[in-house]
Parts: C-alpha cells; sequence; structure tokens
C-alpha cells in the first residue's frame, strides 16, 4: 500500500495509472529516452479509417450526404500527401482534417442554399489555399477540379471589413491598394486561418507585405472595437 520513491515514502493508489501516447516520425515529437521507454509496456495501436471518422463527423456537423463527401476528402487528402512535396509545414493527419471540417459545418449553417459538393469543395479551398505554392498549388487546384466537376463557388467575403482595411491602408500606411486585391486576398486568408489554428507563421521572401498584413488587420480589428495587442520584436 505504500512505496519508497526517490526517497520518499508515497501511498499506492491502484485506481491511477500513467499513460504517454506516442507518435514516432510526428513532427515537433521527440522520442522518449531509452530509461523511461523501459518502464512503461508498449501497447501498439493502428491507423485508424480516416474515412469513417470523416463520415461521422460531417453527420454531426448536420451533412445529408456524409458518405459521398467523406470519400471525396479522404481521397484528396491522400494525394495530396502522395503528390505534392514533403513539406513540413503541411499536415494531411486528424488535426487539419478536423479545421477543415468545423470551416465546412460553418459554411452549411452560413450559407443554406448552397449544395453540400459546394460547402465542402470551398471549405477545402480556402483552408489550405494559403499554404501551398508554386508546382503544389497547380497540383491541388486540379485535384480539386477533377474531384468537384463543374462545382465553382466564389470565396466568402466580408465587404464591409475589406472597406475598413483600404481605409487603414490608405490613411494609417500610405499604402495604395491594388485592383486586383491580391493585398486584401492575403490578410483574408490570414483571418482564415486565424480562425482554425492557434498560431500561424507567415513565410515570404523580404518585401512581400508580410509585415505590413498584421500591422493593417490588426490597425483594422483595433477600429471596429476588437482591440488587438501585438508584441513585435
Amino acid at each position: 500500500s505504500r512505496f519508497i520513491l526517490q526517497g520518499d515514502e508515497i501511498s499506492l493508489d491502484d485506481g491511477v495509472g500513467a499513460f504517454i501516447t506516442m507518435n514516432p516520425g510526428y513532427l515537433g515529437r521527440s522520442e522518449l529516452p531509452e530509461g523511461l521507454k523501459a518502464l512503461f509496456r508498449p501497447i501498439t495501436v493502428m491507423v485508424p479509417d480516416f474515412m469513417l471518422i470523416m463520415e461521422n463527423m460531417f453527420m454531426s456537423e448536420g451533412f445529408k450526404d456524409a458518405k459521398k463527401l467523406a470519400l471525396k476528402f479522404s481521397t484528396l487528402y491522400a494525394l495530396n500527401k502522395d503528390l505534392l512535396s514533403k513539406s513540413n509545414k503541411y499536415d494531411w493527419g486528424m488535426r487539419a482534417i478536423k479545421s477543415v471540417l468545423v470551416v465546412a459545418g460553418g459554411f452549411k449553417r452560413a450559407e443554406a442554399t448552397l449544395s453540400e459538393q459546394a460547402v465542402l469543395m470551398r471549405s477545402l479551398r480556402d483552408t489550405n489555399v494559403a499554404k501551398i505554392e508554386g508546382d503544389d498549388l497547380k497540383i491541388f487546384t486540379g485535384l480539386l477540379t477533377d474531384l468537384f466537376p463543374g462545382v465553382e463557388v466564389p470565396r466568402a467575403r466580408d465587404h464591409k471589413f475589406e472597406e475598413v482595411l483600404v481605409d487603414v491602408m490608405e490613411k494609417d500606411f500610405g499604402y495604395t491598394n491594388d485592383p486586383d486585391g491580391y493585398f486584401l486576398l492575403k490578410i483574408t486568408q490570414l483571418i482564415e486561418l486565424l480562425s482554425i489554428r492557434h498560431s500561424v507563421f507567415l513565410m515570404g521572401s523580404p518585401g512581400s507585405f508580410k509585415s505590413a498584413m498584421w500591422r493593417t488587420l490588426r490597425n483594422a480589428k483595433t477600429r471596429l472595437g476588437d482591440k488587438t495587442t501585438v508584441v513585435d520584436f
């Protein structure tokens, strides 16, 4: 009922257990020291059926055609994993899947007139395009077109907030809004990623508006009463 641990006598509670979940080779994870690993009994588990998980999550978000949507979704991410470059910033696992499904559920509730195929296509496009570049983007858009033939959905836009962004750009920083709206698009993509991720890296060559993006977004949100604090090292 009692035992000695590093010189201290401790009561043993047989209703308490210690468990460690390991993801060998997963980005950002380190291996357990052999000495600690020897104290635990290993249990091997298999990779889950992503398609089945997707189907159930689609149903929980209110989708009726969950099985077909899950097949398209799982096929796309499996092809992404095989065909796109092995960049560390890409994640086609369960965490990324969950983010897309949450966004898809929000789109479905916000725009009930859209077909479920269109809702999923928009969610997959809007949550992934910002982090894919170069030839990978061509492959990704090609896969989307093949899986969702004839489905073309415009990006979800907040025109009132875009007007505030343009005003901040011109009055606070002296920027000129380009006719194609490239800068606004990048800020919108940043907003979309921040809504599903706790942390976001802005990557690009010098002079590619990385700092301008977050500064413009900060001032625009603060102007609307959503005070945003930034720590700039």
